[in-house]
């Protein structure tokens, strides 16, 4: 009965460590978007910057708040590889999704021939959606990488699991 209790603890801290990140990765998605919406209207409609100067510096802060964020509190638990590698790996991830969410959009507008606003939006909610997926794996995966240690928690005894044990099984559902 000792392996069974040991497997439902660490089943029990995967699900929590799972539940922390996907809910830590929600918070900061959704203040960056208010950030990145926000400073938009400022700049442009109060400071009178052009509409895309405007766009181009609210995503710039809103991008390194959510590096920020993600780096700190979403991820904190994960392995450190240094601020520009990271920060260089989540602009490209970031920027790839960006390109994914443009060519979805495109190839609705443009070989489908659709102009109407409402199908226009949801190609444009689904690519959010999609490469909000394909942002948080290629977080977890490349750009905050799981501990080299958490690996050995995989060889702890069944009955008492070390704390990083759960997070080693996630990793290794998520690879």
């Amino acid at each position: 009965m000792t392996r069974w209790a040991g497997a439902g603890r660490r089943v029990g801290s995967t699900g929590r460590l799972l539940l922390k990140e996907l809910s830590a990765f929600g918070v900061v998605g959704l203040a960056c978007f208010v950030l990145d919406i926000g400073l938009f209207q400022l700049l442009y409609a109060q400071v009178g910057l052009d509409a895309v100067t405007a766009k181009l510096l609210s995503t710039i802060v809103a991008t390194t708040a959510a590096f920020i964020g993600h780096r700190y509190w979403s991820f904190a638990h994960r392995a450190r590889t240094g601020v520009r590698r990271e920060y260089a790996l989540f602009l490209v991830v970031n920027g790839l999704t960006l390109l994914l969410g443009l060519a979805v959009v495109a190839v609705v507008h443009h070989p489908l021939g659709q102009d109407s606003a409402l199908v226009l939006q949801l190609a444009n909610v689904g690519s959010i959606g999609l490469g909000t997926a394909i942002r948080y794996f290629s977080y977890r995966r490349w750009v905050f990488p799981a501990p080299a240690h958490v690996d050995a928690a995989l060889s702890a005894p069944a009955g008492r699991p070390p704390a990083a044990a759960g997070e080693s099984q996630l990793n290794h559902l998520l690879r």
